[in-house]
Protein backbone atom coordinates (compact mmCIF):
# COMPACT_ATOMS: atom_id res chain seq x y z
CA UNK A 1 0.00 0.00 0.00
CA UNK A 2 1.17 3.30 -0.47
CA UNK A 3 2.12 5.66 2.31
CA UNK A 4 -0.88 7.22 3.60
CA UNK A 5 0.55 10.38 4.30
CA UNK A 6 1.72 10.67 0.60
CA UNK A 7 -1.84 9.20 -1.08
CA UNK A 8 -3.49 11.85 1.43
CA UNK A 9 -0.93 14.63 0.78
CA UNK A 10 -0.32 15.75 4.26
CA UNK A 11 2.37 15.89 6.32
CA UNK A 12 3.52 13.09 8.24
CA UNK A 13 3.06 14.11 11.93
CA UNK A 14 1.58 12.42 14.73
CA UNK A 15 -0.67 15.37 15.61
CA UNK A 16 -2.49 15.48 12.68
CA UNK A 17 -5.73 17.99 12.29
CA UNK A 18 -8.26 15.78 12.24
CA UNK A 19 -10.52 18.18 10.33
CA UNK A 20 -7.84 18.57 7.79
CA UNK A 21 -7.84 14.78 7.31
CA UNK A 22 -11.29 14.67 6.97
CA UNK A 23 -11.46 17.32 4.21
CA UNK A 24 -8.85 15.92 2.46
CA UNK A 25 -10.42 12.33 2.16
CA UNK A 26 -13.69 14.12 0.95
CA UNK A 27 -11.70 15.87 -1.79
CA UNK A 28 -9.97 12.83 -3.15
CA UNK A 29 -13.31 10.66 -2.85
CA UNK A 30 -15.18 13.44 -4.96
CA UNK A 31 -12.56 13.25 -7.32
CA UNK A 32 -12.21 9.34 -7.67
CA UNK A 33 -16.02 8.99 -7.02
CA UNK A 34 -17.60 6.77 -9.68
CA UNK A 35 -19.82 8.56 -11.60
CA UNK A 36 -16.89 10.86 -12.66
CA UNK A 37 -16.00 7.82 -14.36
CA UNK A 38 -19.42 6.71 -15.88
CA UNK A 39 -18.23 7.41 -19.19
CA UNK A 40 -14.55 6.16 -19.25
CA UNK A 41 -13.17 2.43 -19.69
CA UNK A 42 -13.63 -0.24 -17.50
CA UNK A 43 -10.21 -0.47 -16.61
CA UNK A 44 -10.03 3.51 -15.68
CA UNK A 45 -13.02 3.22 -13.60
CA UNK A 46 -11.46 0.08 -11.62
CA UNK A 47 -8.30 1.67 -11.51
CA UNK A 48 -10.23 5.10 -9.57
CA UNK A 49 -12.44 2.47 -7.27
CA UNK A 50 -9.49 1.03 -6.23
CA UNK A 51 -7.80 4.58 -6.01
CA UNK A 52 -10.77 5.43 -3.91
CA UNK A 53 -10.60 2.30 -1.62
CA UNK A 54 -6.96 3.50 -0.54
CA UNK A 55 -7.99 7.15 0.14
CA UNK A 56 -10.62 5.95 2.42
CA UNK A 57 -7.94 3.59 4.02
CA UNK A 58 -5.14 5.84 4.38
CA UNK A 59 -7.98 7.64 6.17
CA UNK A 60 -8.90 5.30 8.12
CA UNK A 61 -5.04 4.12 9.23
CA UNK A 62 -4.56 8.28 9.86
CA UNK A 63 -7.58 8.75 12.03
CA UNK A 64 -6.60 5.94 14.72
CA UNK A 65 -3.90 7.07 16.85
CA UNK A 66 -2.22 3.77 17.56
CA UNK A 67 -1.92 2.97 13.75
CA UNK A 68 -0.68 6.64 13.14
CA UNK A 69 1.88 6.02 15.31
CA UNK A 70 3.30 2.62 14.02
CA UNK A 71 3.26 4.21 10.40
CA UNK A 72 5.48 6.91 11.44
CA UNK A 73 7.80 4.59 13.92
CA UNK A 74 8.19 2.24 10.58
CA UNK A 75 8.76 5.39 8.58
CA UNK A 76 12.03 5.75 10.64
CA UNK A 77 13.00 2.12 11.08
CA UNK A 78 11.13 0.97 13.74
CA UNK A 79 9.41 -2.40 14.13
CA UNK A 80 6.29 -2.27 15.42
CA UNK A 81 3.18 -4.44 16.24
CA UNK A 82 2.04 -6.24 19.33
CA UNK A 83 5.03 -9.37 19.02
CA UNK A 84 8.07 -6.59 18.41
CA UNK A 85 7.20 -4.82 21.44
CA UNK A 86 8.60 -5.07 25.08
CA UNK A 87 6.88 -6.27 28.03
CA UNK A 88 4.94 -3.66 29.38
CA UNK A 89 5.52 -3.10 33.61
CA UNK A 90 3.94 -5.76 35.39
CA UNK A 91 2.03 -2.96 37.70
CA UNK A 92 0.61 -1.17 34.19
CA UNK A 93 -0.91 -4.91 33.36
CA UNK A 94 -1.77 -5.05 36.66
CA UNK A 95 -3.41 -1.88 36.48
CA UNK A 96 -5.51 -2.59 33.28
CA UNK A 97 -6.48 -5.48 34.40
CA UNK A 98 -8.18 -4.03 37.48
CA UNK A 99 -9.71 -1.40 35.36
CA UNK A 100 -11.29 -4.13 32.70
CA UNK A 101 -12.66 -5.67 36.08
CA UNK A 102 -14.14 -2.54 37.35
CA UNK A 103 -15.91 -2.42 34.07
CA UNK A 104 -17.21 -5.90 34.27
CA UNK A 105 -18.35 -5.16 37.56
CA UNK A 106 -20.28 -2.13 36.26
CA UNK A 107 -21.64 -3.58 33.43
CA UNK A 108 -22.74 -6.57 35.56
CA UNK A 109 -24.93 -3.75 37.70
CA UNK A 110 -25.70 -1.74 35.13
CA UNK A 111 -24.09 1.23 36.16
CA UNK A 112 -23.99 3.71 33.06
CA UNK A 113 -22.59 6.67 34.73
CA UNK A 114 -19.50 4.41 36.43
CA UNK A 115 -18.51 3.45 33.15
CA UNK A 116 -18.72 7.03 31.73
CA UNK A 117 -16.93 8.32 35.02
CA UNK A 118 -14.17 5.24 34.64
CA UNK A 119 -13.78 6.34 30.92
CA UNK A 120 -13.37 9.66 32.06
CA UNK A 121 -10.46 8.58 34.34
CA UNK A 122 -8.92 6.38 32.02
CA UNK A 123 -9.12 9.26 28.95
CA UNK A 124 -7.37 11.89 31.35
CA UNK A 125 -4.48 9.02 31.22
CA UNK A 126 -4.92 8.17 27.62
CA UNK A 127 -4.64 11.67 26.88
CA UNK A 128 -1.55 12.48 28.55
CA UNK A 129 0.15 9.59 26.88
CA UNK A 130 -0.99 11.13 23.50
CA UNK A 131 0.43 14.37 24.57
CA UNK A 132 3.84 12.72 25.43
CA UNK A 133 3.78 10.95 22.10
CA UNK A 134 3.36 14.30 20.14
CA UNK A 135 5.79 15.51 21.56
CA UNK A 136 8.34 12.49 21.24
CA UNK A 137 7.09 12.38 17.84
CA UNK A 138 7.71 16.52 17.06
CA UNK A 139 11.27 15.73 18.62
CA UNK A 140 11.82 12.77 16.18
CA UNK A 141 10.56 14.28 13.30
CA UNK A 142 12.82 17.14 13.88
CA UNK A 143 16.33 15.26 14.10
CA UNK A 144 15.78 14.68 10.49
CA UNK A 145 17.17 11.45 11.14
CA UNK A 146 15.13 8.45 8.78
CA UNK A 147 18.31 6.23 10.26
CA UNK A 148 17.07 2.64 10.48
CA UNK A 149 15.73 1.92 14.54
CA UNK A 150 15.90 4.97 15.64
CA UNK A 151 16.50 5.32 19.27
CA UNK A 152 14.28 7.76 20.20
CA UNK A 153 11.45 6.07 18.13
CA UNK A 154 12.41 2.85 20.25
CA UNK A 155 11.94 4.61 23.37
CA UNK A 156 8.31 5.55 22.02
CA UNK A 157 7.60 2.00 21.50
CA UNK A 158 5.96 1.76 24.97
CA UNK A 159 3.62 4.38 24.72
CA UNK A 160 2.23 3.07 21.50
CA UNK A 161 1.62 -0.13 23.42
CA UNK A 162 0.24 1.68 26.37
CA UNK A 163 -1.99 3.69 23.87
CA UNK A 164 -3.18 0.09 22.26
CA UNK A 165 -4.13 -1.10 25.92
CA UNK A 166 -6.25 1.66 26.21
CA UNK A 167 -8.07 1.57 23.03
CA UNK A 168 -9.07 -2.17 24.02
CA UNK A 169 -10.38 -0.69 26.99
CA UNK A 170 -12.60 1.72 25.41
CA UNK A 171 -13.52 -0.66 22.62
CA UNK A 172 -15.17 -2.70 25.68
CA UNK A 173 -16.66 0.13 27.84
CA UNK A 174 -18.07 1.91 24.13
CA UNK A 175 -19.74 -1.73 23.63
CA UNK A 176 -20.80 -1.82 27.42
CA UNK A 177 -22.66 1.26 26.50
CA UNK A 178 -24.35 0.60 23.47
CA UNK A 179 -25.41 -2.64 25.42
CA UNK A 180 -27.20 0.02 28.02
CA UNK A 181 -28.63 1.77 25.38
Amino acid sequence: MTDPFELLGIPARYDLDLDELATRQRDLSRALHPDRYAGRGASERRQALGKAIEVNEAARLLKDPVKRAELLLERHGVPVGEGVERQMPGDFLMEIMELREQLGDLRRARDMRGVEALCERVGARQRQVTERLQSGFRELLSSGSTSKSHPLGEQLLPLVAELRYYARFFAEAHAILDDFG
